[in-house]
């Protein structure tokens, strides 16, 4: 091969209005979003194939990833609709150091999770805990802990 993937840069998701996704993210995880660009013209229209687009984008680096948020000011796009079975779905995992605290912290903070936390109980993964949650457009996230030693 003529490339190597060194990692990955980041995570892209669409939202419907990047202040109230900034101020849910930094409410319920502390995290902290850079500053907001903005593009529009017949070149990001082809590269991103939406006709006419004008946005904004800005990200969140949580260790050495980030999520780049993207609101679409032109044209308007569908809300969020897909559920976890469907094609494409696809949610965020970040990895905690304790899961009671953060779902006790988070449901404090007013997240709304699907259920309770899961404990795996077979194969490598014994003993990791993991719940979903979603973010204000209906994204899925999901918060995973690792068994402690």
């Amino acid at each position: 091969m003529s490339f190597k993937v060194e990692g990955v840069h980041h995570i892209g998701i669409t939202v419907r209005d990047m202040k109230r996704s900034f101020d849910w993210y930094s409410k319920m995880f502390d995290l902290t979003p850079g500053p907001v660009n903005h593009g529009h013209g017949d070149e990001l229209s082809k590269a991103v194939q939406v006709e006419g687009t004008e946005l904004s984008f800005s990200m969140i680096e949580i260790g050495s990833t980030r999520i780049e948020f993207l609101e679409y000011h032109s044209p308007r796009g569908k809300d969020f609709a897909l559920k976890n079975g469907d094609v494409g779905a696809t949610h965020i995992c970040l990895q905690i150091d304790d899961m009671d605290a953060a779902y006790q912290t988070l449901r404090e903070r007013g997240a709304v999770f699907n259920a309770p936390p899961v404990t795996l109980t077979d194969g490598d993964l014994a003993g990791s805990r993991w719940a979903y949650l979603r973010d204000p457009d209906g994204i899925q996230l999901e918060i995973w802990a690792q068994p402690k030693p």
